[in-house]
This record gives structure tokens, C-alpha cells and sequence, in this order.
């Protein structure tokens, strides 16, 4: 069996040698345990300080893509090289490497494809009230929409098969945290968490520049995730709520014009055609969307034959 652990890096030479310093070089189950660094456009020296210390692969892009790109080269490249388990940690040490046991035991156990850190998010000093809260919220949306039972969503220390790291995608080009945990939820893999550490802050978060950022873009987030993996309810609510609020708008007019007064109640017949017309067209829209989600999970099905006959093939190379 063999495990690698991946860290997604962007200028990241000085948190880096602390965040190796920590890792594993052996884990309970494992016969193998390598590191790989994705260095997404770094323009500093992360990549020679990933070679200097040992790690044992590195990726590298030319530009920076973000984190969740970097993520899915990180999960491809662990899968090209042999994985059995893949580990995604951060290079800011934010989470304690020696819960890397703790994190693949579930996977080695039978129990679980994917294993998510759960961080002890009140006790973080570092973490604004405000973005404890959208993590709360991120997470609770994420429990509803993948059917799972993962209390800190956004956590990035997770653990999962090679073969639920065959499935994953990624549209969100934020983060890839909350949409992967969706997907397996949907795909049906088996997805549970178990309680880490977390170490005190090396720097400020890349992905939290500001609050109203943090707080404009998880809200974005979380809305496209409902467009994208819950298109049909999405878009079937707001048409049915549209053609409710026409129906009670028309029986108004309806009421005055029966007692005689129509005339002065033209607004209301406007507006409540108007309402019917936009609710019957999202219901529509909700049905139109609803095979677009077929479409892609059909799409996602032949992608991941396709993944799966070509790292077989390498294996087989190997």
C-alpha cells in the first residue's frame, strides 16, 4: 500500500520546510509513504526548497492556477504515480501531520472512501466571528446538498481512496473543498470525519484577503453550488413561488373586478401576468437544467472510465 501526501503550494519557501519538517515518512498500514508538492507558479524558491527537503515529486505550473486546479493536478498526479491513499495537507502547517494516522485509519478499515479533518473551528483564535460562521454555513449547506455528515466542510486535511480521487471534479475555481465533498456525497462513496488538530498560525489565509471578499465569495459559492448539483429544486421553487405569488396576485384582481372595480386594479392583472409568465418559463427552465445535470453526470461517468483505462494502462507499464 501506498501513500502520498500532497501539498498545493504558492509561494510558500518560507512556511514549506516547517509544514516537511512535521510529515510522516512512515504511517501505520502503509508500506510506502512519499510526498508530492504542487507548486502552482511560485515565484519564490518553493520549488528548490521542495527538492532540498526531501520531497519526493513536484508538479509545477508556469502561471498560477488557483487552489482548486492545483488540487485535481495534486489527486492526477498521486493516481499516475501509484497511490493507493492520497492525504491533501496545506503548506501553512495549519493542520498537525501526526493526525495523518488518525485521518487514513477509517479508509484502511474498510469504512470510508474519503476523510475529512475536523477542525475544533470555535477554539481557533485566529478565526473572525464571521468567518466561523460562513464556515458553519458552508458546511451545513454542503451536509444538505451531498447527504453527508461533515462538520467543517472547508477543512483541506482529507484523506480518500484512489479510486474516489478517480471521480472528483472540480467547477469552482475558489476552492475545491465544499464541491468534492458533494460529489463523492452524490457519487455515493462513503464520506466521514474524524476530529484533528490544528497548529498556531504561520501566516494569514491566501483565500481570506478581507472578510467582505471571504464573505462575498463563499456566498457565490454556496449559491452555485445549489445551481449546479441542485438545479431542478433550485430553479423549480423559485418558478413555483413566482407562479403562487401570480395566481394570489390575479384572484385579487379577480375580487375587485367581480365587485365592479377591474378597472382600477389594471396593475394587479399586469403584474400578475407578468409573475406567471416568469414562473412557467423557470419551471421550464428547472426541467431544462435537470437534464443538463444528466447530461453531466453522464459525462463525469465516461470521463472517469476513460481516467480509470489510463492509469491501469501506466500501472501495467510500470
Amino acid at each position: 500500500m501506498k501513500l502520498i501526501i500532497q501539498i498545493p503550494c504558492f509561494n510558500e519557501a518560507e512556511s514549506l520546510p516547517i509544514t516537511l519538517k512535521e510529515l510522516p515518512r512512515a504511517v501505520p498500514g502503509f508500506d510506502q509513504v512519499e510526498w508530492l508538492v504542487i507548486n502552482d507558479g511560485s515565484t519564490d524558491d518553493t520549488d528548490m526548497i521542495a527538492r532540498t527537503h526531501g520531497v519526493d515529486h513536484v508538479v509545477s505550473f508556469t502561471k498560477n492556477q488557483g487552489l482548486a486546479r492545483g488540487f485535481l493536478a495534486g489527486l492526477d498526479a498521486c493516481i499516475k504515480r501509484g497511490a493507493d491513499v492520497i492525504v491533501n495537507t496545506d503548506a501553512d502547517n495549519q493542520y498537525m501531520a501526526a493526525d495523518i494516522t488518525a485521518l487514513t485509519a477509517p479508509i484502511l478499515a474498510g469504512g470510508a472512501d474519503v476523510v475529512v479533518g475536523a477542525r475544533p473551528i470555535n477554539d481557533i483564535d485566529s478565526f473572525s466571528p464571521a468567518k466561523k460562521l460562513l464556515q458553519k454555513l458552508g458546511s451545513a449547506v454542503v451536509r444538505f446538498v451531498s447527504r453527508t455528515n461533515i462538520p467543517d466542510a472547508p477543512s483541506g486535511f482529507r484523506a480518500m481512496t484512489r479510486e474516489a480521487a478517480l471521480q472528483l471534479n472540480v467547477f469552482n475555481d475558489y476552492t475545491y473543498t465544499l464541491e468534492t465533498i458533494i460529489q463523492a456525497g452524490q457519487k455515493g462513496m462513503a464520506v466521514v470525519s474524524v476530529p484533528i488538530r490544528v497548529n498556531r498560525e504561520l501566516r494569514p489565509s491566501r483565500l481570506v484577503k478581507s472578510i467582505n471578499s471571504y464573505i462575498r465569495k463563499s456566498l457565490v459559492t454556496i449559491v452555485r453550488i445549489f445551481v449546479v448539483y441542485k438545479a431542478f429544486r433550485f430553479f423549480m421553487t423559485i418558478g413555483v413561488t413566482e407562479l403562487v405569488l401570480g395566481l394570489l396576485v390575479g384572484l385579487r384582481y379577480l375580487y375587485y373586478y367581480l365587485n365592479g372595480d377591474g378597472s382600477g386594479h389594471v396593475q394587479s392583472l399586469i403584474l400578475a401576468s407578468i409573475l406567471l409568465g416568469i414562473g412557467f418559463q423557470t419551471i421550464l427552465t428547472a426541467f431544462l437544467a435537470d437534464l443538463l445535470a444528466v447530461n453531466r453526470r453522464l459525462m463525469e461517468d465516461v470521463q472517469y472510465r476513460v481516467k480509470k483505462l489510463e492509469h491501469a494502462g501506466m500501472r501495467d507499464e510500470g
